[in-house]
């Protein structure tokens, strides 16, 4: 089984050799890596290059935003399965795909997910937040559940068959295709209760309440787009979610 990871970047000189060492240290040999940078002005491109004999692909230009860079890489990956890794974000361990992989195999699963810690940005081994998301059922989407994106690993054909990220929702691009994906089209989904990627904290939408409220009318219209009942409850729910996860 192949994988083909994509990580798209714009500006992130600071931690994307991390992220790209993560990668390359995975103990999976069946791997594809594609790069798509948004014409970083910093040494992003640079520190990218250093790696160039062992990036499959590396693409550097203007682009839309990151759901636009992100369609990009899934145009270019030719992975039976495909995975994001953000540029501020790393695998925990060496065996990550290995293990992905072979959640996969056992249960024909179309989709894999798993579970995501927040590190602070300058410290990583300082745990902020621990999203640990269980399984996955009908129905959870309305109580304010979702999958952490990061480690939402999807076989490349149901991107042919139920289209990429759409852009126009912003940063409920992610949310959008989550709940397209497993509520709206019943796609099969397999949970890895393992860290699959440890994200550095410091998220856009989150960076202040003007944007948090953006945020919020973007995950409304995703949720209405697909079909949802009772929206307004999910968006109630959704943010209440996350408070437990700082106290575990």
């Amino acid at each position: 089984m192949k994988i083909s990871i994509i990580t798209v970047v714009r500006n992130a000189e600071k931690f994307i050799e991390s992220c790209i060492s993560s990668v390359l240290t995975q103990k999976y040999n069946e791997l594809e890596y594609i790069i798509i940078d948004g014409k970083s002005e910093d040494q992003t491109i640079h520190l990218v290059n250093k790696y160039a004999s062992k990036i499959h692909k590396i693409i550097s230009e203007k682009d839309q935003g990151m759901y636009d860079a992100m369609n990009k890489g899934i145009s270019l990956a030719s992975g039976d399965v495909l995975g994001i890794l953000n540029a501020d974000d790393f695998y925990p361990s060496k065996t990550i795909l290995s293990q992905i992989a072979q959640c996969f195999m056992e249960t024909g699963a179309d989709i894999v997910y798993g579970d995501l810690y927040y590190v602070d940005r300058q410290d990583a081994d300082k745990i902020i937040r621990k999203w640990q998301s269980g399984e996955y059922k009908p129905g959870n989407f309305q109580w304010g559940w979702m999958p952490p994106h990061p480690t939402f690993y999807v076989k490349r054909e149901l991107f042919e068959k139920y289209g990429n990220y759409k852009p126009e929702y912003g940063s409920a691009a992610d949310y959008e295709l989550m709940i397209r994906f497993l509520y709206k089209n019943q796609l099969k989904a397999a949970y890895l209760p393992e860290v699959i990627v440890k994200m550095r904290s410091g998220g856009i939408s989150n960076s202040s309440l003007k944007n948090r409220i953006k945020a919020s009318r973007a995950d409304l219209a995703a949720m209405r787009v697909n079909g949802l009942p009772f929206p307004g409850l999910a968006i109630l729910l959704k943010p209440l979610r996350k408070i437990p996860q700082f106290f575990q």
